[in-house]
């Protein structure tokens, strides 16, 4: 049986894509300080305890999921940028695409009585219509501690050159526990599922899952942190929730105001205060890396 391992937020850009590639999962313990937890916990709370139970057996019907976590707290903007995650990113994602994006940003809560659920891949969002190519990097944050009892993530280890329809064996099976603060990082393939909560206690995590640009998100990132919001963030986070092209040419769009009053091509950016000439179907930086696959320029 291969053990889920433990690395340091120091470990190297070569381990990191190594450990996502071959074992599929890792944990970083302790990531994130106190101070941020504990933010985390008092911006987010207020909305988890609004939450109603889930309405089938797959979501949970002793769990909760919340979204909308970027225009609801600012802790969580902070979150989502960590560099260690971002790094990795970078590491296991920018060999597919020109820009990654956020895919899923949700609180979810394993109340007292919630059975395990199924074993299953994250990747499986898209069907099983992608071949060959990893789309997504996924992050689950403890926002509790993750015991045994209360439901810490069940993983599978060495399970992502497993055929979709291979099942575990109890002893394929490792549980994720780790203490409040830490990160299970995993990708869309490796097989994974919530835990049983044998506890008197909720477990509750942050799972904020990054994708390919040129993919559909699971979370509508527009709809869920619309441009009136989104105006205030960073340009950079900005660029992160989907207000940029997520290749040449992949989600431009053209304003609907009347004759000669606006642009007519222009980077989802536009709509989030870019200027015109920023906002075009593709910036230099998605040109040059084109060009650099290609060995010459799009049409």
């Amino acid at each position: 049986m291969t053990r889920l391992q433990r690395v340091s937020k120091a470990t190297n850009a070569e381990e990191i894509l190594n450990l996502l590639s071959t074992e599929g999962a890792f944990i970083i313990e302790n990531l994130i300080d106190a101070d941020l937890l504990k933010r985390l916990n008092d911006e987010l709370m207020p909305y988890i305890d609004a939450t109603p139970n889930g309405r089938d057996r797959f979501v949970g019907f002793q769990t909760t999921r919340t979204g909308a976590l970027v225009a609801r707290s600012e802790a969580f903007r902070e979150l989502v940028q960590n560099k260690t995650i971002l790094a990795a990113c970078d590491t296991f994602l920018k060999p597919n695409c020109e820009r990654y994006q956020l895919h899923l940003s949700q609180v979810i809560r394993l109340r007292p009585g919630q059975p395990a659920q199924a074993i299953h891949r994250d990747r499986w969002a898209w069907g099983t219509h992608l071949k060959g190519v990893e789309p997504q990097l996924n992050t689950l944050w403890a926002l509790t501690d993750f015991t045994a009892e209360n439901g810490a993530t069940q993983v599978v280890p060495g399970s992502v050159d497993w055929p979709d329809d291979r099942r575990p064996e109890p002893g394929e099976i490792e549980q994720a526990v780790m203490p409040a603060g830490s990160v299970l990082v995993y990708s869309g393939t490796v097989f994974h599922g919530g835990g049983e909560n044998k506890s008197a206690n909720d477990r509750i995590a942050l799972n904020v899952d990054y994708s390919l640009g040129w993919l559909r998100q699971e979370e509508n990132q527009y709809l869920s942190c619309p441009p009136d919001i989104a105006k205030d963030l960073s340009p950079d986070l900005q660029s992160l929730i989907g207000y940029s092209l997520g290749g040449f040419a992949m989600g431009y769009y053209t304003p609907p105001l009347p004759p000669g009053e606006g642009p007519e091509v222009v980077s989802p950016g536009y709509a989030v205060g870019q200027r015109i000439e920023d906002s075009t179907m593709g910036d230099q930086e998605l040109l040059d890396a084109i060009a650099e696959q290609t060995g010459g320029k799009p049409n």
